[in-house]
């Protein structure tokens, strides 16, 4: 027998081991990065599909671009609700940032008359020391601290004097309260010798105050003289109806003494 190594009628005849050296070799692929690359892959596809017409990414920036010239009722609710989420969380931040300013200005208001007029000296001690007496008495029958009262008192009037200045009638009302619990409070607890003297001390300093506090405030009547916007005028219309006259009619075969006559 003749083997297949050797040719054949010079021809060569490959063997069974050569052709399987022939196939191709299969890729190799790594067991390990086989589902990170597939999921990699997929998730590049949605990506790139998302952005196409039509995808979810697509449409939501179409609907961002509208908003610029579109009006309230045409936005989409998502941008509605992002713009209201964020003007909320910004309306909190400048509440405390606010809050938190206002109490450290009050706090150094506080320290600096406490330390100008806490032991009566001066003009302003002159009125706000007997102020302070009459609250340290009666904070010992409630509940709260005489600073904290007297704090309050200090950001009442601060608060009525801007809110006045700017027109606001109950800031007014409320700085007309403060003058006057204020001089009755100078009255109360102010020295017997000096009692007089600081009540009006204060008064004039409240007077000053409110050229401020109410300023455009007047005790004339305003009457405003305008023509009126619409005018009434009455008229009556009758209208009446006649009955028609009876049509006259002649032809050249009617008798004239048939014809109908015509009364009024």
């Amino acid at each position: 027998m003749q083997s297949d190594n050797k040719p054949v009628n010079s021809q060569h005849n490959p063997s069974a081991l050569d052709l399987f050296e022939q196939l191709p070799q299969p890729p190799v692929i790594d067991l390990e990065d086989a589902p990170s690359t597939s999921r990699l892959a997929r998730l590049r596809a949605r990506w790139d599909a998302s952005w196409k017409e039509g995808g979810f990414l697509y449409q939501r920036w179409e609907e961002i671009f509208r908003a610029q010239h579109a009006s309230w009722h045409e936005i989409a609710n998502w941008i509605k609700a992002a713009a209201l989420f964020a003007g909320i969380s910004l309306i909190v931040m400048m509440v405390d940032t606010a809050g938190g300013i206002a109490s450290a200005a009050l706090k150094g208001l506080s320290a600096a008359l406490a330390t100008g007029a806490g032991d009566g000296s001066g003009l302003w001690g002159t009125v706000d020391h007997p102020v302070r007496v009459f609250l340290a008495d009666q904070a010992a029958h409630l509940a709260v601290a005489p600073a904290a009262l007297h704090a309050f008192w200090q950001l009442t009037g601060l608060l009525s004097l801007i809110g006045g200045f700017f027109g606001s009638a109950g800031a007014r009302i409320a700085w007309v309260l403060f003058g006057i619990g204020s001089l009755a409070m100078i009255w109360y607890a102010a020295p017997a010798g000096g009692r007089a003297v600081a009540t009006g001390l204060a008064a004039l300093m409240w007077a000053l105050a409110s050229i401020f506090a109410l300023r455009g405030l007047t005790l004339r009547p305003i009457v405003h003289n305008y023509p009126p916007q619409s005018q009434f005028n009455l008229a009556l219309h009758l209208y009446a109806t006649m009955p028609a006259p009876p049509r006259a009619w002649t032809t050249s075969g009617d008798d004239p003494d048939k014809l109908p006559r015509l009364q009024r």
